[in-house]
């Protein structure tokens, strides 16, 4: 694909008969068998998608935000599974490497990941911390020239499979966020091992784990960015992994709508003609939220009160659109190989993954109250 060069109408459509050809079939056998079989990858790779907003110097075949939304919506609408893996692949690990990483790590880490050779993940949460992300307890210590870290991380989406894992971990715990620095792990490094592959409710296939660092050493060029700057990396990243994730929930909104207009279309009266109008206004207001904040991004301006904002509404819409499908659908919806209820797994994980609706919440409430202008802040007006 070359997606600086065609519209984004143009490239939905391409992405769109992608997605159903190569990747439709595949679905009802992803979701049941709980695997993505690895030329779902590759052929992403193929398509270049792996390095969608990775520069051609780095690997990758360029574009935005905007065009990386409109790819992960395509992706999102026919397998949850394989929007959210290359979201994580791209949004918040080689999406730091590229922003934060010296040219020696962006030649030895990006280019693989945007050549599809090697798929990334991102190590933050841990078994006994989530959103409190400035509280961890991975540490790592000082060895000659290097660093050994310990701990364990919970919940990695890509976990086992990836090549390249972006680790987080603090020197002193007690200095909460300025302890804490970031790591790029290989796969196979000595004391890195994965403890357990989660069953989870939803985006079956995804593959998340428990990741062990057992005294895992590593050189010095291992760290991206500066002593102590690590929890500004993983939120930044977080926040432009926002409008990817958010683009994701689109996607499994506009599935749940699909399902939900054709069941309104076999049976139709007032109330679910009423039920389906209320579908489209929160699915068209969420998409435009994503749009807004994608272009804020690719424009250089704040953007964080507009992905924030994106990735809480978008999250409520895939549930809630989910939901009056199966009501609609009825009793067939509840059964397992029906797309309406896979929809409906599929859909419960969003309001969680990358920032809690609770999170998102105190992030957009917090911006609004300090403003200090009496009016919306610039990035959302």
């Amino acid at each position: 694909m070359s997606l600086p060069l065609q519209p984004l109408a143009a490239l939905r459509r391409e992405v769109r008969t992608y997605a159903e050809r190569a990747i439709a079939p595949l679905t009802d056998e992803i979701d049941r068998s709980d695997r993505l079989p690895p030329e779902v990858f590759r052929g992403l790779a193929q398509e270049g998608l792996t390095g969608l907003g990775i520069p051609a110097e780095w690997g990758g075949i360029g574009g935005g935000t905007r065009e990386l939304s409109v790819v992960l919506e395509e992706l999102s609408r026919v397998s949850a599974t394989v929007g959210t893996d290359l979201s994580v692949h791209l949004s918040v690990c080689a999406a730091p490497i590229l922003k934060w990483g010296t040219d020696t790590q962006r030649t030895r880490w990006l280019r693989p990941l945007a050549r599809g050779e090697s798929l990334g993940a991102f190590a933050l949460t841990e078994p006994g911390v989530g959103s409190d992300a400035a509280h961890l307890s991975t540490r790592y210590e000082r060895i000659g020239a290097g660093v050994r870290i310990t701990g364990s991380k919970m919940f990695i989406t890509n976990g086992s499979s990836a090549g390249i894992v972006l680790a987080f971990a603090t020197f002193d715990p007690a200095r909460g966020s300025h302890g804490i620095s970031a790591f790029l792990i290989p796969r196979g490094t000595p004391g890195f091992s994965v403890a357990q592959r989660l069953d989870k409710l939803g985006l079956r296939g995804s593959e998340t784990n428990e990741l062990i660092f057992d005294g895992v050493e590593l050189p010095a060029d291992a760290q991206l960015g500066r002593e102590g700057e690590g929890l500004s990396i993983a939120l930044g990243a977080l926040m432009g992994g926002r409008i990817g994730i958010a683009s994701c929930a689109l996607g499994v909104a506009q599935a749940g709508f699909d399902q939900l207009r054709a069941a309104v279309a076999q049976s139709p009266d007032d109330e679910r003609r009423a039920r389906l109008a209320r579908a489209w206004a929160d699915l068209s207001s969420a998409r435009a939220l994503i749009e807004k904040a994608a272009e804020a991004k690719d424009a250089g301006q704040p953007y964080e009160l507009a992905a924030s904002t994106a990735k809480l509404v978008a999250a409520r819409v895939a549930a809630s659109i989910a939901h009056d499908a199966v009501e609609v659908i009825g009793g067939p919806a509840t059964l397992r190989g029906h797309p309406a209820e896979r929809i409906l797994r599929d859909a419960r994980v969003f309001p969680i993954v990358e920032g809690t609706t609770e999170i998102q919440e105190r992030i957009v409430g917090k911006m609004l109250s300090e403003s200090g202008t009496g009016r919306i802040p610039s990035d959302h007006a």
